[in-house]
């Protein structure tokens, strides 16, 4: 007790002391925390927490990929049975060069392939099982899918990791499984030999398991000594099924991976954390210190870390250990884990991707962005498009420093990771002078973690502007890589400020960008009051929604224009700043961002229908009201029952209108109920109705696009019915998803 209290007492007399390098006590990758220690000596012993050379290697691969495919490739679903019959993986061609070229232009530098998801069917030419690409015609069950990967990755200049699911629904279910069969812990020599298939590694380990800790430790052996150098083992946490109370001997484990795969950081232990989310969902202040209750270099399970903060003082200050220990931003590019078709599972727009980059990345974690392969063995052109797009801009925006040339201190600007800048300890600043004014809306910093930690807790950018400093972005923590972002900015000076750090912060590297914005396309909705709002249009994409507004984060200085009168907008026009009422009429925008312009989007409102009353129905289902036709919201809609083709809503619009037309807008959730032909009928009491004229709409299943059909004759009513005569497809049922009426 009387050692540590004088250690922690001189942890506080050297923090008093003024340090020339500031370093006070050796770095770690971890430390104890003792139980004298003081919320300020926690912090000094935060403060010299670095990440190991794997780690910080891992950090400096930035954007990687993640390629799930199996089994569940031709299913269509997310997670196999087990059960499967290793044919059911159909696959007749492969192209893993298409796939690393895509990744490459991207900007990725490591690709992880699921070699073996949670139902056991193996990638690659294991000696240990039959239940895997060894037993299909692929190849004459000659096929080697990691081996191929492993050559274009070679080739292309990618490193490789390997994704091996300690849940194996395979080894549950089959008879002779090894998964939970109560099998006894001996000594095993591992690898186990298998005649006829002679390692050339001829490293062993001896190691006291049970059948299915040999039999993982046996796949990992092949995996880490026939495909060249990997980079990342990735352990997944998930668990469909259990059986027989087996455990993991990750100690095991990892002195195996360790001794084979020196270079490489192990997921879901202590190298690397999972984010917390597989959404793309990034917290605002990711610090990689983590407390932790046990010693993780000794822990065998690491629970997942879900809270919004995990390494601030107070979480510090409760911890029995400090580690290093990096997040990876996991999500996919697809609806899903696995490829299940180009029609119906959407994928990510390029702007969603690139504002994950910028987060993830520039928020001091790893991006691992899944892209499934399809069933012909390559990326579907959308995916290979997106991934371009996100790499051109990548490129367009962060490879020149603006800042190149400047006045200011040089170690934060020569491109050296292992120079920098030491700070004074609490509030202090540096300031950038460039020879000529620049334009920039991107400002990129970065901590020598290696030799000071991360420290930095508060900072902000200033620009000198009108001879007066204007503070243009705030943010908390940096470490290995904070990028800000702002509306553009032009000037000479810029100024850092950093607000609240850790003992002297260290900047190893400071870079200023423009990001080149691309005006979106604009959606123009009114909800049922009337109230219009015109916001950049939000990407279908319904899995596992990260809730971020992307638009907002990567279009800091856009411009809404618009008009009422049916001309284009131009840069004179209104400008868009807040919801207006419309009573009728069309509504034209454009988006405006500096030089660029984005394309017109136009849409025509009816009469409002705030006041408008269902009359009457055929039917409705559950979930599927006849009110949905006409509530301003085209993601909900009225469906009937399957009965026949003849199926009708009847609304009262409160009062007398004289209509021109209407404008049939079908559901999109499915291809049920698109109503191609249908008769209008229109009623004095809302009782007694007459034919008006009937209306035929084509082509709705592959294009249900609101439809809109003009009367003869403009025509003066309150009371007004749709009717369906014919429904695309031979469905029974009808489907409206909003019902709007022109006014003349």
């Amino acid at each position: 007790m009387k050692l540590n209290c004088f250690y922690s007492l001189v942890l506080l007399l050297l923090v008093s002391c003024t340090q020339a390098n500031g370093v006070i006590i050796p770095t770690a990758n971890t430390y104890e925390i003792n139980p004298d220690d003081t919320k300020d000596s926690i912090i000094v012993k935060a403060a010299h927490i670095v990440p190991t050379n794997n780690q910080y290697e891992a950090l400096k691969n930035e954007f990687i990929a993640f390629i799930h495919f199996g089994p569940n490739t031709f299913t269509r679903k997310e997670w196999g049975s087990g059960m499967e019959p290793p044919e059911t993986f159909d696959l007749k061609s492969l192209d893993t060069d298409q796939w690393c070229e895509a990744m490459k232009s991207a900007g990725m530098k490591m690709v992880i392939l699921t070699v073996k998801h949670h139902d056991g069917f193996c990638l690659w030419q294991s000696r240990y099982t039959d239940h895997g690409i060894m037993s299909t015609p692929f190849e004459d069950g000659k096929g080697d899918l990691l081996k191929d990967l492993s050559e274009s990755c070679q080739k292309h200049g990618l490193k490789l990791g390997v994704y091996l699911s300690p849940a194996d629904l395979y080894q549950i279910e089959h008879p002779d499984g090894l998964y939970g069969n109560l099998s006894e812990y001996t000594e095993r020599v591992i690898p186990r030999p298998v005649e006829g298939r002679p390692f050339e590694n001829k490293t062993t380990f001896k190691f006291k398991v049970d059948d299915y800790n040999e039999y993982f430790l046996n796949q990992l052996f092949e995996l880490l000594t026939e495909y060249g150098p990997i980079h990342e083992v990735w352990f997944d946490g998930a668990h469909p099924k259990r059986k027989g109370g087996q455990t993991y001997n990750y100690l095991a484990w990892k002195e195996l991976i360790t001794t084979l795969a020196p270079e490489a950081v192990i997921f879901g232990k202590e190298d690397i954390r999972w984010c917390g989310n597989e959404a793309g969902g990034t917290r605002d202040t990711e610090w990689n210190i983590i407390p932790y209750d046990d010693n993780p270099h000794t822990m065998s399970v690491f629970s997942d870390l879900t809270d919004n903060m995990l390494g601030g003082r107070e979480q510090l200050s409760e911890a029995n250990y400090l580690h290093y220990q990096p997040a990876e931003t996991n999500t996919s590019i697809r609806e899903g884990w696995f490829y299940r078709d180009d029609t119906n599972q959407k994928s990510r727009s390029a702007d969603d991707v690139f504002d994950i980059y910028e987060r993830s990345v520039g928020g001091n974690s790893i991006f691992l962005l899944n892209i499934p392969p399809n069933r012909e063995g390559l990326f579907s052109q959308v995916d290979v498009d997106v991934l371009e797009e996100v790499g051109e801009r990548i490129r367009e925006t962060y490879t020149d420093n603006l800042l190149s040339g400047a006045k200011g201190p040089k170690k934060t600007l020569d491109g050296n990771e292992f120079s920098y800048e030491l700070l004074n300890e609490g509030e202090s600043s540096i300031e950038y002078t460039t020879s000529s004014p620049i334009t920039i809306n991107r400002f990129v910093l970065q901590e020598a973690i290696t030799t000071h930690s991360e420290r930095i807790e508060k900072h902000a950018l200033d620009a000198w502007i009108d001879g007066a400093w204007q503070e243009v972005a705030t943010a908390t923590n940096v470490g290995y890589k904070r990028i800000l972002r702002f509306p553009e900015v032009t000037s000479s000076k810029f100024r850092i400020r950093v607000l609240e750090s850790r003992l002297q912060p260290a900047l190893s590297n400071v870079s200023a960008h423009y990001y080149k914005t691309r005006p979106p396309q604009l959606s123009i909705v009114r909800d049922i009051d009337g109230m219009v709002t015109i916001k950049p249009q939000e990407h279908d994409f319904q899995w596992k929604s990260h809730g971020i507004d992307v638009a907002k984060n990567i279009h800091k200085d856009l411009q809404i224009r618009y008009t009422l009168d049916g001309t284009t907008p131009t840069i004179g026009s209104d400008l868009y700043e807040k919801p207006f009422l419309v009573e009728s009429g069309e509504v034209k925008a454009k988006a405006f961002s500096h030089e660029q312009v984005g394309s017109e989007a136009s849409t025509l409102f009816g009469v409002i229908k705030k006041d408008w009353k269902l009359l009457s129905v055929d039917s409705e289902k559950e979930n599927h009201l006849a009110a949905h036709a006409f509530d301003a919201n085209s993601a909900t809609y009225w469906l009937s029952n399957s009965t026949g083709n003849s199926h009708y809503i009847a609304i009262d619009l409160n009062k007398k209108h004289k209509l021109t037309g209407f404008i049939y807008t079908p559901q999109t959730a499915h291809s049920e109920g698109m109503i191609e032909k249908g008769t209008i009928k229109v009623s004095d009491d809302g009782k007694t109705w007459k034919v008006l004229q009937q209306f035929e709409f084509g082509n709705l299943i592959n294009d249900p696009s609101p439809r809109r059909y003009y009367f003869d004759n403009a025509l003066t009513t309150r009371y007004i019915m749709i009717q369906s005569d014919v429904i695309a497809g031979d469905s029974k049922s009808a489907a409206i998803a909003e019902l709007d009426f022109l006014l003349k």
